[in-house]
């Protein structure tokens, strides 16, 4: 956001205070070039780890994302305060993803889930 690669910016945790957890994720869209590993899962587990992770965007910019499809994951229980609980978005164009949570820090069972390396996977197959 913050280089322009996305729409809208990134603000202070809605408590100020780092937060860092593992947080369930709806997957909004399973049909992209970073979601294709998940298959028909709706939802996945990683770990969000910032002080500043809630996504703001203006009204007007916030509809287009909406209506242009370009969020890929929500929040289910929003821990910093992101708009429409957004916690992933692609770009117009579907090539740039800017992800919140973090899915390096959910590659393995053994740090809680291995979700996060669906999302590896999916950029790994053939388009």
């Amino acid at each position: 956001c913050e280089s322009g690669l996305l729409p809208g910016a990134l603000l202070r945790n809605s408590a100020l205070k780092y937060v860092c957890k593992p947080v369930e994720l709806e997957i909004v869209r399973g049909d992209t070039r970073f979601t294709r590993a998940f298959g028909a899962r709706r939802s996945a587990v990683m770990t969000v780890g910032n002080g500043e992770g809630a996504f703001f965007a203006d009204a007007e910019t916030l509809a287009r994302i909406e209506g242009e499809d370009q969020v890929l994951f929500r929040y289910a229980d929003n821990p910093n305060g992101s708009l429409n609980d957004i916690a992933g978005l692609i770009n117009a164009g579907g090539n740039v993803l800017g992800l919140m949570p973090h899915p390096d820090r959910a590659f393995e069972e053994e740090l809680g889930s291995a979700d996060g390396a669906l999302l590896f996977q999916s950029l790994l197959e053939p388009a």
